[in-house]
């Protein structure tokens, strides 16, 4: 079982976050546990993300992985453009959630620099590829597996990052993002 994670875990922790935020909750105390946890700065499920200033932000981890085109796909080569780096799985409720904004995300601003690339946590591609067809996913996504989840500091799916066009780590956030604020940081970054 990839990571430890299963589907009930998955949504068990998709519906916590979505009671931390409807009860207000603080959210200090579970991000200075998560940041001393992982080398890259992390957001808490519900909290609204913050842009690592840059001189602060880390270069993300390379890698090389084939794509459900079956094309290969570095993410080094998206330098001078901004990447939406998703982690996500078929099984996560979280995931499903989100993923029609990104779509939404990758139309409104592929033009201006966006790059949407989905990692899929799932055991194969013969699940993944019908899922993205079916959910008209227009942006590449591969397959991970534990090894670079874990460069990634990933616990728990959603895990979504936005990279700088300087290939850094500006925006790290476990759990669903808040749309907007995330929307907001792309236009950002992208210089709109």
């Amino acid at each position: 079982m990839k990571l430890g994670i299963n589907r009930q875990v998955a949504n068990a922790a998709f519906l916590a976050s979505l009671i931390f935020c409807g009860m207000g909750a603080s959210h200090q105390t579970v991000q200075s546990q998560v940041v001393a946890e992982h080398p890259l700065p992390v957001n808490p499920p519900t909290s609204k993300d913050s842009l690592v200033i840059p001189s602060m932000r880390k270069a993300a981890p390379d890698f090389t992985l084939t794509d459900s085109n079956d094309q290969p796909l570095q993410l080094s080569t998206y330098k001078g453009k901004v990447v939406l780096l998703n982690f996500w799985a078929t099984w996560c409720g979280g995931c499903k959630y989100e993923m029609p904004w990104f779509v939404e995300f990758d139309k409104k601003y592929r033009a201006k620099g966006l790059a949407v690339v989905g990692v899929s946590m799932d055991e194969n591609m013969k699940v993944v590829k019908p899922f993205l067809v079916a959910k008209g996913v227009p942006y590449p996504s591969v397959l991970g597996d534990d090894a670079l989840g874990q460069r990634f500091g990933l616990q728990a799916m959603p895990l979504t990052l936005l990279i700088d066009r300087q290939g850094r780590i500006a925006v790290l956030h476990q759990g669903v993002v808040d749309r907007d604020n995330f929307e907001m940081h792309i236009q950002q970054l992208l210089g709109s």
